[in-house]
């Protein structure tokens, strides 16, 4: 859609897996049919356990995972099944924050060329605009400019995560990926770390896609969420809806399982699922979590429930979403 800054449309993410001499080849379904928006200065959360393919999602969308089907529209640039977008364009428009900041930042180097060799890289080449710009960011995620000439291990793990927001911000990006941005730090952190994505987003005008598996993160950052399952999205909404009338089974496990006794009590003990996610190797036939679900009926195991309304802009993937429990 032509207002929109991302538009993905059933897209999928498949990997071979395995050789014909060890049991066969079978497919990998990491993201399997997702389809979303997301317009201009808005932050959607992307939630889910580990290993539903949120991060596979993020990679895809970044330009590094060829999609096995559907398409992706960022900025403009479009990427399908064996078109691959212009990189250096990729990277001023979309750009990404890691899990781990000491690991997706390069000892070997200072913060100052961190964050100097992308705009020289993308043809900046005026020395004086480079340290002011390097400077300038330094000071917008709250780093002085005589440590500038530091390496990543001369920092603390907050502050390792603001040289990495620095260095994904440095390009002037649209869209930036948060993938668990905030998880490998310390409680006492991750309020600050928080808080300045937010006064980035709106300084800047950022977009934000926010992925974990950490719903009170989502709900304090999101605009709308967006709930995933083993490859597929299960619900959307905005984040009022998700978190006060949760319509799918998962979602309602998910907030049940947040450490919050105040405003949880809606949700009832029922709501919490049982065993583990399976593997996206074997899923389940119809609805891929009806074995944890207390909903289960036989029309959950015949077919897969289609992403329908609810209410104005709140979709479930359940056959039971107007029953509570």
């Amino acid at each position: 859609m032509a207002d929109m800054l991302l538009s993905l449309d059933d897209l999928a993410v498949h990997f071979k897996v395995g050789n014909a001499l060890a049991g066969g080849v079978k497919t990998l379904k990491a993201v399997d049919g997702v389809t979303l928006d997301i317009k201009p200065g808005e932050c959607l959360g992307l939630v889910g356990e580990s290993g539903c393919g949120k991060s596979t999602l993020a990679l895809a969308i970044m330009g590094l995972l060829p999609p096995t089907r559907g398409t992706i529209d960022v900025g403009g640039q479009q990427i399908g099944r064996g078109t691959m977008p212009d990189r250096m364009e990729m990277a001023r428009t979309v750009q990404m924050v890691f899990q781990d900041p000491y690991a997706s930042l390069n000892p070997r180097q200072t913060v100052r060329r961190t964050l100097a060799d992308p705009l020289r890289i993308h043809g900046i080449t005026d020395k004086a605009e480079v340290e002011a710009r390097v400077i300038d960011m330094m000071a917008k995620v709250g780093l002085r400019p005589e440590q500038a000439d530091r390496y990543p291990h001369e920092f603390s793990g907050g502050q390792r995560q603001r040289i990495g927001i620095a260095r994904a911000l440095i390009l002037k990006p649209k869209l930036v990926l948060c993938d668990e941005p905030v998880s490998a730090l310390d409680v006492s952190i991750r309020a600050q770390i928080i808080n300045l994505l937010l006064e980035l987003k709106d300084e800047l005008g950022l977009s934000y896609i926010m992925i974990s598996h950490d719903l009170g993160v989502v709900e304090h950052v999101s605009d709308r969420v967006a709930v995933m399952y083993l490859g597929r999205i299960v619900e959307q909404g905005g984040w009022q809806e998700i978190f006060e009338d949760p319509r799918h089974p998962y979602t309602r496990a998910l907030i049940a399982a947040i450490p919050d006794p105040f405003h949880r009590a809606a949700i009832s003990a029922q709501a919490k699922a049982k065993g583990e996610i399976a593997s996206a190797l074997n899923p389940p036939p119809g609805c891929h979590f009806h074995p944890r679900c207390p909903l289960k009926a036989d029309l959950c195991v015949a077919e897969y429930p289609p992403l329908d309304a609810v209410a104005a802009g709140h979709r479930a993937a359940c056959h039971f979403r107007d029953r509570v429990i």
